[in-house]
């Protein structure tokens, strides 16, 4: 079977560490990047001129990683001439754009996923593995908190589609349930004209409550997951991937002074071991899988769409100060 050919589209941040796991992935021949911005001495990768030139190549499958506003635009042309699409996520800068991408993969039968890279954290996946198991019994809550310096490549949207999309889908995807109501605040200490911090609170269709803590103002980066049940609770640190298990207790408590609380106790603590590929190299050998047919992980359009309604319904709460239902 003949490799694959893989193309960058957008050669900024994302765009240099896809194209750097695509110049080595097996079964995959990385024929190059497009971007206006790249310099005339660049000698790194292949540089390729245009999407024309692209097509001209014979490329199968390319990676968007263009500014939001112009997933749409890209994805469009070279869905519509056969090529398969893995689109950094957001999806898009709005739902109208979404559906349209989401419309004309399926009228061109492409393969094509969104780029929401914590799935293909090991933490998460083995954190799902057990929640599907039963280990946290009944989900109670999952809180996230995503904070950090700013980026200087966000340009074009806030913190709710750049960052607080990531928390949206892993809170989907990890207790396989939608949202049901959204309240947000946010703030604008930057300057921008986007939202650098906010908070979300809401509740599942399956009566999990959920809130996420996201900003780009704080020296300290922090990447955790906190998720309850009637059984436990995991915590998880998408920074280094550790995942811990802190199980309810069945000791009896004889002391008086704490005989009137008659709650959870804490039991054993458990810190599970597992490899730890990097995340962005499992995403896209899935995405590969996906398009020679393989079983494969991906994150769907229509996943991606209602994750983007899930952040546009948390935008819409914090301007007109009102809950939001799904």
């Amino acid at each position: 079977m003949k490799n694959l050919k893989a193309a960058v589209i957008g050669f900024g941040v994302m765009g240099k560490n896809h194209a750097r796991i695509l110049s080595n992935l097996s079964d995959v021949d990385f024929i190059g990047v497009i971007d206006p911005k790249i310099e005339s001495d660049f000698n790194q990768f292949n540089v390729i001129k245009s999407l024309d030139e692209l097509l001209l190549a014979g490329v199968d499958y390319c990676v968007i990683s263009v500014p939001t506003n112009l997933h749409k635009e890209v994805s469009v042309y070279l869905m519509q001439n056969g090529i398969h699409v893995l689109i950094e996520k957001p999806i898009s800068h709005n739902l109208e754009s979404a559906y349209e991408i989401l419309e004309c993969a399926k009228e061109n039968q492409v393969v094509a996923a969104v780029g929401h890279i914590e799935r293909y954290n090991s933490a998460l996946q083995q954190a799902e593995k057990r929640i599907r198991s039963g280990q946290l019994g009944v989900l109670y809550q999952v809180s996230t908190r995503r904070q950090g310096p700013f980026p200087a490549r966000i340009a074009d949207v806030g913190v709710i589609k750049d960052l607080a999309t990531h928390d949206i889908d892993l809170t989907r995807w990890i207790t396989g349930s939608n949202y049901r109501k959204v309240n947000a605040f946010a703030g604008f200490r930057s300057g921008r004209s986007h939202e650098d911090l906010v908070t979300i609170s809401g509740i599942l269709d399956s009566d999990t409550i959920v809130n996420h803590l996201v900003n780009w103002l704080n020296p300290l980066k922090e990447r955790s997951i906190v998720i309850t049940g009637d059984l436990g609770t995991f915590r998880v640190n998408t920074l280094n991937s550790e995942l811990q298990f802190f199980e309810n207790g069945t000791s009896r408590i004889s002391q008086s002074y704490l005989s009137h609380f008659y709650g959870v106790s804490q039991g054993d603590i458990h810190t599970y071991a597992f490899d730890k590929p990097e995340p962005l190299l499992v995403e896209h050998e899935n995405f590969r899988d996906a398009i020679l047919g393989r079983e494969a992980l991906t994150v769907t359009l229509e996943d991606a769409i209602e994750t983007l309604r899930v952040a546009e319904a948390a935008s819409k709460s914090y301007k007109t100060e009102v809950t939001q239902t799904l």
